[in-house]
């Protein structure tokens, strides 16, 4: 006998507001928000708005179909993305945002080896500066698509002098597997005005462009360069064609 619970009916009508399907071509998906964050950036709390969506092979308007299969589908075994509001996102007349592929060694534990720890501080703070925008925090896209398990081999062959193209290829990996249509759909879901994009990152830059994004701009995120990261970041440059600032983002020692 099944030990799982269905939902309690008295939540839907709290709920059912706060979701929207997007349709795809596999289904649907559920897109929940917007919630309240407060976050804290440097001592000063900031009042983000959050969502969350999921990918479902079923496209319905009965919420509280997709809210049923929850509990048994033991969601808690797999990521899902998600979207970290500031300002009025929709309407502004000028947003930022940022696609940021998780990190688990440098957003948590705030691992030297890369900079993606600090480009996400510095993304959060600079769409909070500039008064709107969105950072997409991307499940999935650990290790450019290769997954955590995969990512720690990688590193041993790094620790052995293969530089981060050549290890994802010699584990049998694209050199960046990543795709960015589930998050560009649910930006247009979320606003339809151009978008300034915070990266280095030109293929990211090509799949809005190509999704129909209008592109307003876009702002280059170096930094935090030490002994630890900058073999890597100089590899982004000259192998995986990330686009360099004026000045040479490896100077600093």
């Amino acid at each position: 006998m099944s030990n799982v619970k269905m939902p309690d009916p008295a939540v839907y009508d709290l709920l059912e507001h706060k979701v929207r399907s997007i349709r795809t071509d596999r289904g649907a998906i559920y897109l929940v928000g917007p919630i309240k964050l407060p976050v804290n950036l440097d001592g000063e709390t900031i009042p983000f708005s959050w969502y969350c969506w999921l990918n479902c092979d079923e496209a319905t308007d009965r919420f509280e179909r997709i809210v049923e299969k929850l509990s048994s589908a033991n969601l808690a075994e797999y990521q899902q993305s998600s979207v970290l509001v500031y300002g009025d996102f929709e309407h502004a007349e000028h947003a930022w945002i940022r696609l940021h592929s998780i990190c688990h060694t440098g957003d948590i534990f705030g691992s030297k080896r890369c900079d993606c720890g600090f480009q996400l501080r510095q993304s959060m703070k600079t769409i909070a500066q500039r008064g709107a925008g969105a950072l997409f925090y991307l499940a999935n896209q650990e290790g450019r698509g290769i997954g955590l398990f995969s990512k720690a081999l990688a590193y041993l062959l790094q620790e052995n002098g293969y530089d981060t193209v050549d290890a994802n290829l010699k584990l049998g990996f694209a050199d960046d597997a990543r795709n960015y249509a589930d998050a560009i759909r649910v930006l247009k879901a979320l606003r339809t005005k151009p978008v300034t994009v915070i990266t280095n990152n030109p293929r990211k830059l090509d799949a809005l462009k190509k999704a129909g994004m209008d592109i307003a701009g876009r702002v280059p995120l170096w930094g935090d360069v030490s002994e630890y990261n900058k073999h890597y970041l100089q590899t982004k440059i000259e192998r995986s064609g990330h686009m360099e600032q004026r000045e040479s983002c490896c100077d600093n020692d």
